[in-house]
């Protein structure tokens, strides 16, 4: 036998030339102003942080960092397994409980994360004998849930009840899903919720609401977007959302009809083969929703600070959005400038957001500030004094 021949088109190669592509690709996101880089943040930061998406200001409550310390002390550093083996504890379901009551649905169940609650509701409702219209400006957790459902999906205009009528009306397949932010991330915009579930409902299709940005801000006490559009608890609606945001923890929910959430259980991938969420994110998320409930002024008060922001920031002639939800955005010329003017303002003492392509569905850059409830009118007028300042 002679030698091993190399095949055509085979290239003798070391294995450090493997990921050279990645230098290339670098230099590109460079060139573009796209690179992202991790920086850590130190336990006690002395910066005013908008940032972040601890609307309701409970990430660093006492009774929230309280509550949390007690679920690790009583139930362990981790969760142990997944929910179907050792990762449901009684205190998962007593937040999947009171989250179902609080928001108004007939059942929750929770998640690790926002992302693979969202992954869970479109790969288990929907298949390839589904069509799933979905919102231009919608988070990229539906998007990548979209493409892994396996189903036609169609991609509706941005916030527009009849883009999403003309796709359900065009449809071929026995089943479709309407999917959308309540409240977008980006600029802050609430979707028309009660118009789009009159669409869905028209064409016998389900709406899916990703309420992260909704709730803790929107409805009555911070209910949610399902409360505050009278959709809550309806047999054809279907709610996503974090922990990681208004109620200052982690972990993701689905809410709705319980045959939905118990199919959800045999169904959903990110459900069955995920470790459950820990003990001291559940903690957590109890003792904030239970703060919320008992103090329900702090959704009106995230609402406030919202409208106080973003009308000096747009006064001062800033090309800054109108939020419903509690996030301002303020445009940039470009991803050079929104990174420059982001470290500009954290030189100056406030941490804001940078939010360029591809986070932003438009390809505008923006910077993005939180307008937290817990923020006073000394904080707003020193946020929007930097902003101005290093515009």
């Amino acid at each position: 036998m002679g030698e091993a021949q190399v095949s055509t088109g085979e290239r003798a190669a070391g294995p450090e030339t493997v990921f050279d592509w990645l230098d290339a690709a670098a230099a590109d996101r460079d060139a573009a102003g796209l690179t992202r880089r991790l920086h850590s943040r130190p336990a006690e930061d002395p910066v005013l942080d908008l940032a972040s998406n601890d609307y309701l200001g409970l990430t660093r409550h006492p009774a929230v960092t309280a509550a949390a310390a007690e679920a690790a002390r009583r139930w362990g550093g981790g969760a142990t397994g997944s929910r179907l083996v050792t990762g449901t504890t009684e205190a998962h379901t007593e937040l999947e409980r009171e989250l179902a009551e609080f928001c108004g649905y007939e059942s929750a169940l929770v998640f690790s994360s926002g992302y693979a609650a969202n992954l869970a509701v479109l790969t288990a409702l929907a298949g390839p004998d589904t069509l799933i219209v979905s919102d231009a400006h919608n988070h990229a957790s539906l998007i990548d849930g979209c493409r892994l459902a396996r189903g036609r999906v169609a991609r509706a205009a941005h916030a527009d009840p009849e883009s999403v009528r003309a796709h359900l009306a065009a449809r071929a397949e026995p089943r479709a899903l309407v999917v959308t932010d309540s409240v977008f991330s980006v600029d802050g915009n609430a979707a028309p919720l009660a118009e789009q579930h009159a669409a869905a409902r028209g064409f016998g299709a389900a709406l899916v609401i990703d309420d992260a940005h909704g709730l803790g801000v929107l409805g009555p006490g911070g209910a949610g977007a399902g409360a505050a559009f009278g959709l809550a608890g309806q047999p054809d609606v279907v709610a996503t959302a974090t922990l990681s945001k208004s109620l200052g923890s982690q972990g993701g929910v689905v809410l709705g009809p319980e045959r939905v959430t118990r199919h959800l259980v045999s169904a959903a991938r990110t459900f069955i083969f995920d470790t459950g969420l820990n003990p001291a994110a559940v903690g957590a998320a109890l003792g904030a929703l239970r703060l919320l409930r008992a103090e329900p002024g702090r959704a009106a008060d995230a609402v406030r600070v919202t409208r106080e922001l973003a009308g000096r920031l747009a006064e001062s002639g800033l090309d800054a959005s109108a939020p419903d939800g509690a996030v301002v955005s303020v445009r940039a010329d470009d991803p050079e400038h929104a990174v420059r003017w982001a470290a500009a303002c954290r030189a100056e003492g406030l941490a804001v957001g940078c939010f360029r392509p591809p986070s932003v569905p438009d390809g505008v850059p923006r910077l993005r500030l939180t307008a937290r409830a817990d923020l006073t009118d000394e904080q707003i007028a020193f946020a929007v004094g930097v902003v101005l300042k290093t515009r």
